[in-house]
């Protein structure tokens, strides 16, 4: 009596071997460029944050010239927006407000009383992982970048361009 050989279906395992291969060669592409786009989107949040907080700080000088610039993000930011006070005046987000946002950890410190004067600065909160530059801006409204941490923003800082 003679038997018919069995046809296998399937995956060899050799098979699965170079499948799994292949897709790790291309992860191992992707990944490092995944993480520096998303670096790079940080960044751009980081720009736009601080464009945001300038612009807010004019506002809120017109609207409290008796107290000048703002010192601190939650008196730009504030949860209760009827009426709008010196305290909260609902001009950014609640995210900046709270001083972290998108990978970025935010400082604003006002100079006088009244404030005649602020300055804003954006570090990374992790370096080298959810950015690379540092940013900052203070009541000339420029924006200015650095590769190194910024204790104090003032013009000799780069402006972006």
């Amino acid at each position: 009596m003679m038997r018919k050989a069995r046809k296998q279906k399937g995956f060899s395992l050799i098979e699965l071997l170079i499948v799994v291969a292949i897709i790790l060669i291309i992860a191992s592409i992707a990944i490092p460029n995944l993480l520096r786009a998303r670096m790079s989107a940080n960044e751009a949040s980081a720009v736009g944050a601080v464009r945001t907080v300038n612009t807010a700080q004019i506002s809120y000088n017109s609207a409290y010239p008796t107290v000048g610039y703002a010192a601190t993000l939650a008196a730009l930011g504030g949860s209760t927006c009827s009426p709008p006070s010196a305290a909260g005046a609902c001009l950014i987000d609640s995210g900046l407000a709270s001083g972290t946002k998108n990978g970025y950890i935010y400082t604003l410190s006002a100079i006088g009383t009244p404030a005649s004067s602020y300055q804003i600065i954006a570090a990374p909160s992790v370096p080298n992982q959810t950015g690379t530059r540092y940013f900052c801006s203070f009541s000339d409204a420029v924006v200015r970048s650095s590769e190194s941490a910024i204790t104090s923003c003032d013009s000799a800082i780069t402006p972006m361009q």
